[in-house]
């Protein structure tokens, strides 16, 4: 009988096109995040992205600021503050792609509309770590948020609480500029990190040549291994040996000798 697995197949197609909503679950912290973002911007608070795009229609058509804010609010509650690594999630992270509808801006895109809209991004930020205070939700990744519940907007903790939030923000906003510069300076402009490199890129046959060696490497392995097995085989079925253990045996041959093969198969 063979091994009674469940079905696994990478080159499986669905039946009908997924939808990114089933991956998501309600109450998560990308699905608070799309709430408040469209709410915001039907009560016109998010007008201040808007205002560096032409109102026209012309020109290359631009990411939505919207989709770019819900991004950037989203890594920064989680501490991502590299461009370059919100790039690489929203490939990867599920509540990325949720919130960018599968679009996937490049790290110097992101790293120029958080420039461009540092004061608009900074009073969201705030915004929206206050209301997820008062949905609940203790801690969103490097933020912390106490969840007390307060009498009303004037009430002293309230205020306290805010300027620690605002404070909390702009180490936020100011990391995301220092990460973002070094990673130029290692990485260059225009390169994200984590590129294939060149060596690999420019020899298609090289994963083939390594693969046959590590196929030949582990064929050797096999037949060495099968080899000392049945060696070990022999001598286990015909007992310890008797008489005297030889001067120049080693630790390991002197305790074979004594105790024989057959605890060690």
């Amino acid at each position: 009988m063979g091994y009674n697995f469940l079905p696994y197949d990478q080159d499986q197609l669905y039946l009908l096109p997924p939808s990114i909503n089933e991956w998501v679950p309600e109450g998560s912290l990308p699905r608070f995040v799309d709430e408040v973002v469209e709410t915001l911007d039907m009560n016109g608070r998010l007008q201040g992205f808007y205002e560096g795009y032409r109102a026209d229609g012309w020109g290359r058509a631009a990411y939505h600021p919207k989709m770019m804010v819900k991004v950037l609010i989203y890594a920064y509650c989680h501490g991502i503050t590299s461009s370059r690594r919100i790039a690489r999630g929203l490939e990867s992270d599920v509540g990325l792609r949720y919130l960018s509808a599968n679009q996937q801006p490049d790290f110097r895109t992101i790293a120029d509309f958080r420039k461009d809209n540092l004061d608009a991004i900074r009073g969201l930020h705030i915004e929206v770590l206050e209301l997820c205070r008062e949905a609940g939700l203790m801690k969103m990744g490097r933020v912390a948020l106490d969840g007390r519940k307060v009498a009303g907007n004037a009430a002293l903790v309230r205020n306290r609480t805010r300027e620690a939030l605002e404070t909390e923000v702009e180490k936020i906003l100011a990391e995301a500029e220092r990460v973002d510069a070094e990673e130029d300076a290692l990485y260059g402009e225009e390169n994200r990190g984590d590129e294939r490199p060149e060596k690999l890129a420019a020899d298609a046959g090289y994963w083939s040549e390594e693969n046959a060696r590590l196929g030949d490497d582990l064929t050797e392995l096999f037949i060495a291994t099968k080899k000392d097995w049945k060696q070990r085989k022999a001598l286990a079925e015909q007992g310890p040996p008797r008489g005297r253990i030889p001067k120049n045996a080693t630790a390991r041959d002197r305790k074979v000798l004594r105790i024989g093969l057959s605890s060690f198969l």
